[in-house]
């Protein structure tokens, strides 16, 4: 069945905006229909050209045929139009808390989000943060702390569930990680929950392999492991011998294979079975059938 919503992004691993409006649909269970440029590149106008007048990604073309386009506005009509999936906090006092944390970030950190470009396919031992970047780094700490004093949050997220509120700062935790941004304890133990969620483990597996690098999101700077969960130690293989004869997405026959830990599996093209192997762990169909 083909889902109600079409939604614009650009490079899974570089842009920012882009996660978060894929976010607001894949973490609270809305389908949509998918369509990516890459930045930098002629594909990208003609991409916006097709959701006029968007001139950023994300943008979303509604059921009807409106198109939005600023990030706010999608979190704030898909809630508006699936109450259920839990988009912002039920509790009033918690709602608010979340509607301002991600109005803030969507207006803010500037120094951040210039100095420290989203890339999910690197970390940096150091990155010398300016120190408007320090400066943003502590706004953030301060208002994270307010938001669970705030809403008595004591869980992995800052207004008890995971909210819109979270999705707005996921980029802002992979900046961290990616750049080994200086930050306490408390905001370290939010990075790492970021990190770990399943929806952001399967778009970084998919931006791990979707395109070449974009050099300007590259830094003369020494590296370090992604900070993130371990990933299992799967690799990609000729030809299409496999234990599953379809492809555990498509239900489509295999064409191509990975190996993990001495077993072969199947998909039914190479962006299936390369998403895979760089998370297995990310991709419940997958690990249903590594399991069984």
């Amino acid at each position: 069945m083909t889902a109600p919503y079409d939604l614009a992004i650009g490079d899974r691993a570089y842009s920012s905006w882009s996660l978060r409006g894929w976010l607001l649909f894949e973490a609270f269970g809305l389908p949509c229909n998918l369509h990516r440029a890459r930045l930098y590149t002629d594909e990208f106008p003609a991409l916006l050209a097709q959701f006029a007048p968007a001139r950023t990604v994300p943008a979303v073309r509604m059921p009807e045929g409106v198109v939005v386009a600023e990030s706010l506005a999608i979190a704030e009509e898909l809630a508006s139009r699936h109450p259920e999936a839990g988009h912002w906090p039920a509790d009033p006092r918690a709602r608010a808390v979340a509607r301002a944390l991600a109005a803030e970030m969507h207006a803010g950190f500037t120094a951040l989000r210039g100095h420290c470009p989203m890339n999910l396919r690197i970390s940096y031992e150091t990155c010398e943060p300016l120190p408007e970047v320090l400066a943003d780094l502590e706004r953030l700490q301060q208002i994270w702390a307010w938001a669970r004093r705030e809403t008595g949050a004591t869980g992995d997220w800052l207004c008890g569930n995971y909210s819109a509120a979270d999705v707005f700062f996921a980029p802002v935790a992979t900046r961290i990680a990616t750049y080994n941004l200086p930050v306490g304890a408390q905001a370290s133990a939010y990075v790492a929950a970021h990190l770990a969620h399943p929806a952001f483990r399967r778009w970084r597996a998919m931006g791990m392999v979707d395109g070449a690098d974009q050099p300007f999101y590259r830094r003369d700077w020494p590296q370090r492991a992604w900070p993130g969960p371990a990933v299992l130690p799967a690799r990609a293989v000729e030809g299409a011998t496999a234990e599953n004869t379809t492809c555990p997405y498509s239900g489509k026959p295999v064409t191509h294979a990975l190996e993990l830990e001495g077993r072969r599996f199947g998909f039914c093209n190479v962006f299936c079975r390369d998403k895979t192997a760089a998370d297995p762990e990310a991709w419940p169909a997958f690990m249903a059938i590594y399991r069984s």
